[in-house]
């Protein structure tokens, strides 16, 4: 039986044209033509702005279509007296939690939906509990979700889904803000269940990994179905893949890359284990060798200190949170450090202390020898070079026109008109963005165009640091990897240092110099990228994960005894040395 079914589905909404000064039809969905079974864990994948998000709302019921016609569980979702009983059968765990969480208490938004359904209270409780155990949350359903991590409330948001017990759950982005282990554990609930209660799952997302875990991907490609298939089948197809802006699992391109050289060697390998398997079948030289060396540590000098810094949340009421303790740290002119850490950690709250968004309750941060609030009245100064980029890009903007968002900084620091010009126009040149978009609105713009213009606003001010708190959440590879591009690009030509926070191990290895790692508000670690990932069980411990390379190399190393590095973080160079050990 299927659950959904389109046929030529197509939707159109209306948005306002700032250089034609009318409203204009914009058509989202051009004749999709879709069907999912009832119990089928389907992955859709697609660039930012090729129709997944609008086709998921269609099936929950938020849209009705345009033309064509859409099935949900059998009722026609074009018509209104049909939608109460889809929403039943359909939950839908939003990108953002914000937009989801209603409740003061965790508990009590779990069971919001349930008790909106009409559930016993016998079965409300228990599927709560159900669902906070799922998501890892058990410990935090007292606490109030304005003081939880962005990671944290979408676990909320998406606990309170669970606890409906939908017949079929729409996952758009769910894990894009969880560090490594919080998107194993939510991936895990996912397939329980599918498999186990037999829900019907539709999976939005960018990480390649979890799409590997589905029964079937449908590829979106400008409102239309591009490809369609098992995973195997859809990975094996990388050129493809690439064309469309997307990626693969990096497993996957290495061993397709593999295949071009050693022609009977499997392109479409899914998982490390497959990959180990492959290659023990496929033979390799026991003798070989190859050595790299490791990343030096830089000594620059010495810009930001934090000494002995504690910030404690709710102090002295019934939400007292230590979020940050005893913090002591370095960041040097000139550094790239990717900060790292578990859900909850204290990344967040640790950086809004770097540039006085927030004052520690002990402890101090010291900007080129001087205690940021030592005079109140350079604060601005501080804030000016030391520039910091939201989780959620949209919460920054607000101005009306690109430009004049832009520049808001430089306008506030007294500057002239003609140098405010000078640095907006410099600053959108540096993330990309034409001089000819200037006159239009920010929040018409794709979720990576608007991290851009919140990077140039701090860019036009001239920071000697620039802190980014997860820009590549949510975007798509090819807006991921022009995002990185930007970053490293401003670290390199304009000298500025650079705090990255990201959850991501592989955009971290290959862009960072140094990492700082968080847990449970403390530094673990604080060293290079290769000695910090050289370590993945100690990573593991915390809640991350090493790239996926990186733990390819390492059982390489401890199971089949292979001299080769771990510290490969790069697709062709470990195609290159497996190749060579195959030779």
């Amino acid at each position: 039986m299927n659950f959904v079914e389109s046929r030529n589905l197509q939707f159109k909404y209306i948005k306002y044209d700032d250089e034609t000064d009318e409203n204009i039809a914009v058509t989202a969905l051009k004749g999709v033509d879709i069907t999912i079974s009832k119990g089928e864990f389907v992955a859709v994948l697609g660039r930012n702005g090729s129709g997944k998000s609008t086709f998921a709302k269609l099936i929950n019921g938020l849209n009705i279509p345009t033309e064509g016609t859409l099935y949900v569980k059998g009722l026609d979702a074009s018509k209104e007296e049909n939608i109460w009983d889809i929403r039943q059968n359909v939950g839908m765990v939003f990108q953002n939690p914000d937009n989801q969480i209603i409740a003061t208490i965790v508990e009590e938004d779990v069971a919001f939906g349930p008790e909106n359904l009409g559930m016993e209270p016998n079965e409300i409780v228990k599927n709560v509990n159900m669902a906070l155990k799922a998501v890892s949350m058990e410990e935090f359903r007292d606490a109030a979700p304005a003081y939880l991590s962005g990671g944290q409330k979408q676990r909320v948001a998406i606990a309170g889904i669970l606890a409906m017990k939908p017949r079929c759950i729409i996952l758009d982005e769910p894990t894009a803000m969880l560090d490594p282990q919080g998107r194993k554990e939510v991936m895990e609930t996912v397939t329980m269940l599918n498999k186990e209660e037999g829900i019907t799952i539709i999976l939005i997302t960018h990480y390649m990994e979890e799409a590997a875990l589905a029964d079937r991907i449908i590829v979106m490609n400008e409102g239309k179905v591009a490809m369609e298939g098992t995973p195997r089948e859809i990975f094996s197809r990388v050129g493809e893949m690439k064309a469309l802006h997307l990626d693969v699992p990096q497993i996957t391109e290495l061993s397709s890359i593999i295949n071009g050289s050693v022609s009977k060697f499997p392109a479409d390998i899914l998982n490390i284990e497959e990959f180990i398997d492959a290659f023990k079948y496929y033979g390799y030289n026991k003798d070989f060798h190859y050595a790299k060396k490791s990343r030096e540590p830089k000594n620059n000098k010495p810009l930001l200190e934090v000494r002995d810094l504690t910030h404690i949340y709710g102090k002295e009421t019934a939400f007292e949170k230590v979020a940050v303790k005893n913090i002591r740290l370095t960041v040097g002119e000139g550094d790239f450090i990717g900060l790292i850490g578990h859900t909850g950690s204290g990344k967040s709250t640790l950086i809004q202390h770097f540039n006085a968004l927030v004052k520690a309750d002990e402890g101090s941060v010291y900007f080129k020898g001087k205690d940021i609030f030592e005079d109140k009245s350079k604060l601005k100064y501080i804030r000016q070079k030391i520039g910091l980029v939201f989780q959620y890009p949209e919460y920054q903007i607000f101005e009306t026109t690109i430009y004049d968002e832009v520049a808001y900084g430089p306008r506030n620091c007294g500057l002239s008109a003609e140098e405010t010009d000078i640095r907006v126009k410099e600053a959108l040149k540096f993330v990309g963005i034409d001089e000819s978009m200037c006159k239009k609105s920010p929040f018409d713009l794709s979720g990576g165009q608007k991290r851009r213009v919140a990077i140039a606003g701090i860019l036009a001010m001239r920071p000697e640091i620039l802190i980014l708190d997860e820009p590549m959440a949510g975007l798509d590879p090819y807006g991921r990897d022009e995002i990185l591009k930007n970053i490293r690009s401003m670290h390199d030509k304009l000298g500025i240092t650079v705090i990255l926070v990201s959850h991501s191990m592989e955009d971290i290895a290959a862009i960072a110099d140094k990492i700082l790692v968080m847990n449970k508000g403390s530094v673990a670690m604080y060293d290079t990228v290769d000695n910090v990932f050289r370590e993945p069980e100690r990573l593991t411990a915390m809640g991350l994960n090493a790239p996926q390379l990186t733990l390819l190399f390492k059982r390489l190393r401890d199971e089949l005894a292979m001299d080769v590095p771990v510290n490969v973080y790069d697709v062709n160079e470990a195609a290159e040395i497996l190749i060579s050990a195959m030779s």
